[in-house]
This record gives structure tokens, C-alpha cells and sequence, in this order.
């Protein structure tokens, strides 16, 4: 059986030139196999990855589906500082994501199973200080119409915004991570 092509490859120089590092797995510190990176190739036949600018899957995120990024700096906005990345699996079935008000899982909840382009307009709200991800990954952007920094949920409980690497609890928009 024909195993399922899931890896990315980072490059030092821009345009896939210079050293390279191929990764097929989480890795929580690059440090040690590459000091910078200006260029990524993802090869995927199915699912993500998402990287950070520190280690530990901490600090600036970034999404990269399948395709090829040869000047990365300038495409993602960022600097050549790729510390940690972490692979996003498919996820085949339902999405559902409950946000709250208030950390600790308090105050008035709301849930999602789809996409939402503009969460003040569909909630009255902006602001979630905790989230519990039931069922599948998603994005959440600080700002409507998924612009803005945004944040990778995995299944789990997210009990301050602090756990899913937000410096505030504004949320403007959040997407399902699907395989497309």
C-alpha cells in the first residue's frame, strides 16, 4: 500500500536554494537543523501545516496548504525565523466548536459547525476568553473575513485565549480547516 505524501521542506535561501530541511511530523525546535528559512515547498496529498516564528509551536502563526512559497518573508509577512511547525491532519466529518465568554468555559456560549465569516454580525459578540474544539481543526482570524492574525485550534479545551497563543480575546472570523 502506497503511503500518503506529508511533508515540507524549508529552505534557508529564497527561491529553494541553500540548505534544506524536510519534515514530516511536529517539530516543537528547528533551531538545530536550520538557522533561517526564506523559501517552503509543502508536498501534501492531503491535510496542513501550520509554523511559528518560536519554539514550542509559540508565537506568529502561519497556514500553508499544499503549493510552493519561494520568497516566504514576503508572502507571509514575517521574518526569516521559522522555529517550530506542526502538521494538520485531515479531519473527515463534522466541525463543532463551542465559544465562551468568559475563561474557564463561563458565561453565554455560543456554538459553531460551520464557517463565520463575521462573528459580531452573527453573535453580537467579539470577544471569547475560552473555547472547547468538539470536533475537527479550525482557524480563528482577529478580524472579519478571515483576515488578520489567526490562530490554529485542535481539538481540545482552550480555557483563557491565552492557550490558543491570542494576545486579546477578539475573535473576527473562524474557518474549518477542510481538506480541499
Amino acid at each position: 500500500m502506497d503511503r500518503i505524501k506529508r511533508f515540507i521542506i524549508f529552505y534557508e535561501e529564497r527561491n529553494f536554494q541553500g540548505r534544506s530541511y524536510e519534515c514530516d511530523t511536529d517539530c516543537p525546535d528547528m533551531y538545530l537543523h536550520f538557522s533561517r528559512c526564506n523559501s517552503i515547498r509543502v508536498e501534501m496529498e492531503s491535510g496542513c501545516f501550520m509554523v511559528y516564528d518560536r519554539t514550542n509551536f509559540m508565537g506568529h502563526q502561519y497556514f500553508l496548504r499544499r503549493g510552493e512559497y519561494p520568497d516566504y518573508m514576503r508572502t507571509m509577512g514575517m521574518n526569516d525565523c521559522v522555529r517550530s511547525c506542526r502538521m494538520i491532519p485531515v479531519h473527515r466529518g463534522a466541525f463543532k466548536i463551542r465559544l465562551y465568554e468568559r475563561q474557564d468555559m463561563g458565561g453565554r456560549m455560543v456554538e459553531l459547525e460551520d464557517d463565520c465569516p463575521n462573528v459580531m454580525d452573527r453573535f453580537n459578540m467579539s470577544n471569547f476568553h475560552s473555547c472547547h474544539v468538539m470536533d475537527g481543526h479550525w482557524l480563528v482570524y482577529e478580524q472579519p473575513n478571515y483576515t488578520g492574525r489567526h490562530f490554529y485550534l485542535r481539538p481540545g479545551e482552550y480555557r483563557r485565549y491565552s492557550d490558543w497563543g491570542g494576545m486579546s480575546s477578539r475573535m473576527g472570523s473562524i474557518r474549518r480547516i477542510m481538506d480541499l
